[in-house]
């Protein structure tokens, strides 16, 4: 992991919407940190600090630093509140986490080699159906991203779950609950005015079928 991200905390007394609408206009941010065999407790943050922190997408995840009255707390960010309209940060759950239990997390996929696959020097034009998956692992392997190689892809391929290349101690969520969970992430498929041509060429010829028939 190539950032550290530190957030410094402090408890809160007050809670309530009247208190959380007081601690925004001071600049803070109501949050709560639970889990770990330990009881819930109400903190605030400094809303600049979070701004900052959120800019970079390795932050979602990422195991935390959470200083709190002297003492720091290795977290995961569970939930994080917008305002609909405006650039602030209403609200955040954090859990605190053990290095020997494993956590479930989602990741952002990075795709790789697109420009180097056959489809595309084709023609061929890449969606990317997924841009996050679930894994579990314990928090000394947690990931910032899984890579996906797009390399080798034709027109008409796709990459499954199945496919992607795991950082060791990392396993899908997906791929554990059964057949018909190895779903797609990627694909290259030829380009619209190519699919519609072929439509049309394609009716063209059950014309012709269903004339010969009748």
């Amino acid at each position: 992991m190539s950032i550290d991200f530190s957030i410094n905390a402090e408890m809160r007394a007050d809670t309530g919407k009247g208190a959380s609408r007081r601690l925004r206009h001071a600049g803070l941010t109501p949050a709560i940190v639970y889990g770990g065999g330990e009881a819930p407790v109400a903190i605030t943050l400094k809303h600049d600090e979070i701004i900052q922190h959120i800019g970079h997408e390795a932050f979602f995840s990422h195991i935390l630093d959470l200083k709190l009255d002297g003492k720091t707390q290795k977290v995961v960010l569970r939930d994080m509140q917008r305002h609909p309209a405006r650039r602030m940060v209403m609200h955040l759950d954090f859990q605190r986490i053990a290095e020997r239990d494993s956590i479930h997390m989602h990741v952002p996929l990075h795709f790789m080699g697109e420009d180097a696959a056959p489809g595309i020097k084709a023609g061929g034009v890449v969606s990317h159906l997924t841009i996050e998956v679930e894994i579990t692992c314990l928090p000394k392997d947690l990931p910032e991203y899984i890579e996906v190689d797009m390399s080798n892809l034709e027109i008409g391929e796709s990459i499954h779950l199945s496919d992607i290349r795991l950082p060791e101690g990392v396993t899908l969520v997906g791929l554990t609950q059964g057949e018909g969970h190895d779903s797609a992430v990627a694909a290259i498929h030829a380009p619209r005015a190519q699919i519609e041509e072929e439509e049309q060429q394609q009716e063209v010829t059950d014309e012709e079928d269903k004339a010969e028939d009748e």
